[in-house]
């Protein structure tokens, strides 16, 4: 969904922000390359279902009017100076001109580049003319003055695209729905590009991805003790560590330790990961961004916190690049902090496995030595991909993560 700065007739320079480009992740700003006038806008503001690659503006060249472009298309002619947005994870790029010609001598011909679709059109020879634009470039007028030579040949039909299956459908249509509560009150909320990503997405995934649970809980008294008796350290220093930086910690080096459930499913093949990649859910308005933390295993507890908050600050704000959503071999999802006990977490396609956690609380546990005993206990539901990581291999994973939060002091070791 483009959101313009710019209107027709404008001039801009290269890196001025023509306009905004708002796709299921992100909202991010489109600069100029090249320097011109805005001589047409094919994509109007609020526009949406932009496809990837479509040409969003004409830009003028040196030598151009607005009249040089002709009835105006989404899909200019090959040659014309289009901005072009792609904006298929929130990337954003320029397309060039095709090449400028060169002489038989190898020397450039300069050109606009609605000269030289003409010149191809008419199967003109550039070489041939002498430009009257600045400095000797061929304009149009140059062009549409030559003696045309024999028609060029016309280009092959683009073969059909292949036809596109609709989506699959469960359950009664939203007409049908809509029918049930005729008479009753009610807002419709249409779905914006980021919900109906996650609605796809996790529908593929329950559907796809054969799920199997393994649940525990975890003593945290001694991470607690532990997280304060450093956040008062770190205290001068403007730090202040969460439990989840400790969790994020204890997966990235529970990776490392058992490395072969460090994988993702790849269609045909596993990929089995060397760096502990660790994707953590941060929930915003309206859906959820899971961010990776590259290289978490080798990072200090104080860069993981510094870095998680940065990451999920510019989540919120859905400006996040798409290289700090992508990727990872492993997520996080923590709804302890609005007291859930525990849940079960779908898996995010191509990981291996997700941490549903739930909130630290106080319960009666009985110890290896019968006694009866109050502590902290925080429980956790690992979710695995079983083509992926077998039942034995992800319990080996899950007591890994365990017996790194219950000794939270070996982590820095």
């Amino acid at each position: 969904m483009p959101n313009g700065l710019v209107k027709e007739g404008d001039t801009v320079s290269s890196g001025d922000v023509m306009c905004e480009i708002e796709t299921d992740k992100a909202t991010m700003e489109f600069e100029a390359v090249d320097e011109g006038v805005i001589g047409k806008i094919l994509i109007a503001e609020g526009s949406e279902g932009v496809k990837v690659n479509a040409a969003i503006a004409v830009l003028l060249e040196e030598g151009e009017s607005a009249s040089d472009i002709g009835a105006p298309s989404a899909t200019p002619a090959p040659g014309a100076p289009a901005v072009v947005a792609d904006v298929a994870e929130t990337a954003v790029a320029t397309a060039p001109a095709p090449a400028a010609p060169a002489a038989s001598d190898g020397t450039r011909i300069f050109a606009s580049p609605l000269a030289r679709r003409i010149a191809a059109t008419k199967d003109v020879d550039l070489a041939s003319l002498k430009g009257s634009g600045p400095r000797g470039r061929i304009v149009k007028a140059d062009v549409e003055a030559a003696h045309p030579g024999a028609t060029a040949q016309a280009a092959a039909p683009a073969p059909a695209a292949a036809p596109v299956a609709a989506p699959a459908t469960s359950g009664p249509s939203s007409d049908a729905i809509a029918k049930m509560y005729e008479g009753r009150e009610y807002e419709v909320v249409t779905l914006n590009g980021m919900r109906k990503t996650i609605a796809a997405r996790l529908t593929e995934a329950k559907q796809t991805v054969p799920h199997f649970y393994l649940r525990r809980d975890i003593k945290i008294d001694a991470l607690l003790e532990f997280r304060g008796t450093l956040n008062k350290q770190l205290e001068a220093r403007g730090v202040k560590l969460s439990v989840n930086d400790f969790i994020i910690k204890a997966c990235a080096l529970a990776l490392q330790a058992v490395p072969d459930a460090n994988a993702v499913w790849a269609g045909d093949k596993v990929l089995k990961l060397k760096p502990s990649d660790v994707a953590v859910a941060v929930a915003i308005e309206g859906g959820l961004f899971t961010p990776v933390l590259q290289d978490a295993e080798m990072k200090s507890l104080s860069a993981l916190s510094a870095q998680m908050k940065d990451l999920a600050g510019r989540a919120r704000d859905r400006k996040l690049a798409p290289h700090e959503y992508q990727g990872g071999s492993f997520a996080i999802s923590n709804l302890g902090m609005f007291g859930i006990d525990n849940f079960d977490a779908v898996i995010n396609p191509p990981h291996g496995a997700i941490l549903a956690v739930g909130a630290g609380k106080k319960r009666p546990v009985v110890g290896a030595d019968g006694d009866l005993s109050v502590a902290t206990v925080m429980s956790v539901t690992l979710s695995v991909d079983h083509r992926v990581i077998d039942g034995a291999l992800g319990a080996e994973l899950l007591n890994a993560i365990v017996d790194n939060l219950e000794n939270p002091v070996a982590m820095l070791a």
